[in-house]
């Protein structure tokens, strides 16, 4: 029989259903990964208690008979982002070292009501600010992937979803959760050869995820295939009154309407996406996307998004002012680490406070944030930043007008070193450039496997669909994922 840590969403919870396996099986074997992966640092809490007893509940269930939910005796790794009850919950921030929520995230327990259970908290770049997971203060993650130059450079798993990336990855997890704000699914999918989808703005509710930029934030699913993705979309997503965003429309079966067969189906190429300086393995990875999409029956269409090299420069400006927006909560008064010099008043008591617990991204962003928020500045930059976001909103529309899903690069490059972009936040920001723009706009986006490059990392073919069309970018989605045969898997080291 496969090792029981091979398998994925569905194959864990059809071998549980049909009696291969027991839950608390799956629970065992996955949770020895865990405990013998700290090398990785993917995990920041590591609660294999809180996955038996999820397993033991599926067990019962099916031995009464009972019906088994769609997450039935699947453990998965949960960001830390999302508010556990009982269990930390940091963004991997001092600021919120400590810190137990009486309370459990919508997205969380949707998860567990359908049989999920959880393996533990999952490292990420400190309040998702980052794109390589270095900016945690619980230490960097690393990638399980390395070159194939026989050097041992340790690399970067992506960000902000870092942990979660590495984990599934490794084969510590058959899925995570993560979030994306501008690119945190699908960028670390990328850069580790698995599948991640950002759903339509709105498709997940948000509440009890620790919030960076709310018009932005939104939670989706990393697995190792698409059809594990749509699974574990199915059980996260859903209306949400809690959540004055929340998209109030039914949820699809997206796993079962499952469908590589794009006869019918125009796939829309972007030309401003192709950048200079572009890798040449990005390149030849997105021709061979585009003749997978054909031979899958569909019509390649070149198109333009003509405010594509403004969504970055909007991004960074919209983005970091809702982040000093929602970051102000974090004063020492009610929760999380106080830092209170003697003799010193309340102001002195949030500026110790802030700025011991913040880390340098996070400072770096409220900064920005503020500033473009200000009186003297408002107009300049953050009204001229959401007139551009607009514009791109509008780029989208007129090219869904002549097609039903784009084809892009997920980055522009492979996985890079730790350490590597650290000291140059511009070159680190870049890192966002191919899945900004979807994000600004709310559409659905997937990162899928396309490949290894030169140096035997993995790379990522992103896949944009109308809002709403969730089904569409999966089924392209499927599409590449059944052409490119991507089975490879990173060598142990850990």
């Amino acid at each position: 029989m496969t090792s029981l840590t091979n398998l994925g969403v569905k194959a864990i919870a059809d071998g549980v259903a049909g009696g291969e396996f027991t839950a608390v099986e799956v629970a065992e074997a996955f949770n020895a990964n865990v405990a013998a992966a700290a090398a990785l640092n993917a995990f920041i809490v590591t609660t294999p208690e809180h996955a038996i007893a999820a397993a033991e509940r599926v067990d019962a269930d099916r031995a009464a008979g009972k019906a088994l939910g769609l997450m039935a005796g699947v453990p998965i790794g949960m960001k830390d982002l999302f508010a556990t009850k009982g269990v930390q919950t940091t963004a991997a921030s001092h600021i919120l070292e400590g810190f137990v929520p009486q309370y459990e995230s919508t997205v969380s327990q949707k998860l567990w009501d359908a049989g999920a259970g959880m393996l533990g908290k999952l490292n990420l770049d400190q309040f998702a600010m980052g794109s390589s997971n270095e900016t945690s203060y619980f230490g960097d993650v690393a990638n399980p992937w390395r070159r194939n130059d026989g050097g041992n450079a340790k690399l970067a798993p992506g960000g902000s979803s870092g942990g979660s990336s590495a984990a599934v990855a490794a084969r510590l997890a058959p899925a995570a959760t993560g979030t994306d704000t501008g690119g945190s699914i699908r960028q670390p999918a990328a850069f580790t050869g698995i599948s991640g989808i950002k759903p339509t703005y709105g498709r997940c509710s948000r509440w009890g995820i620790v919030a960076f930029a709310s018009s932005l934030d939104q939670a989706g699913p990393m697995a190792r295939s698409v059809e594990d993705c749509a699974i574990m979309l199915e059980a996260m997503a859903g209306f949400d009154p809690k959540d004055s965003t929340s998209l109030d429309m039914p949820v699809p079966n997206w796993s079962t309407a499952l469908n590589g067969d794009l006869r019918g189906k125009k796939v829309g190429i972007p030309r401003e996406y192709r950048m200079d300086g572009t890798d040449a393995d990005i390149l030849k990875s997105w021709e061979d996307g585009i003749a997978w999409l054909k031979d899958a029956g569909a019509e390649v269409v070149d198109i333009s998004l003509p405010h594509t090299k403004y969504a970055l420069p909007a991004y960074y400006i919209v983005a970091p002012a809702e982040a000093s927006s929602n970051l102000a909560r974090y004063d020492g008064v009610r929760y999380g680490l106080r830092d209170l010099p003697e003799g010193a008043g309340l102001q002195d008591m949030y500026a110790a406070t802030r700025a011991a617990g913040f880390g340098d991204e996070v400072k770096r962003r409220i900064l920005i944030g503020t500033y473009v928020l200000s009186a003297g500045f408002y107009d300049a930059y953050y009204t001229q930043a959401m007139k551009v976001r607009t514009l791109i909103q509008r780029d989208f529309d007129a090219a869904f007008a002549q097609v039903d899903v784009i084809l892009a690069p997920t980055t522009p490059t492979a996985a890079f070193g730790l350490g590597e972009n650290v000291d140059d936040p511009l070159a680190m920001y870049l890192n966002d450039v191919f899945a900004v723009p979807a994000s600004l706009a709310g559409l659905p986006a997937m990162s899928v496997p396309a490949g290894l490059n030169s140096q035997g990392l993995p790379l990522g073919l992103q896949l944009i669909g109308n809002r709403f069309d969730e089904q569409g970018v999966l089924n392209a989605g499927l599409a590449i994922e059944s052409r490119a045969g991507f089975t490879a898997q990173p060598e142990k080291w850990w």
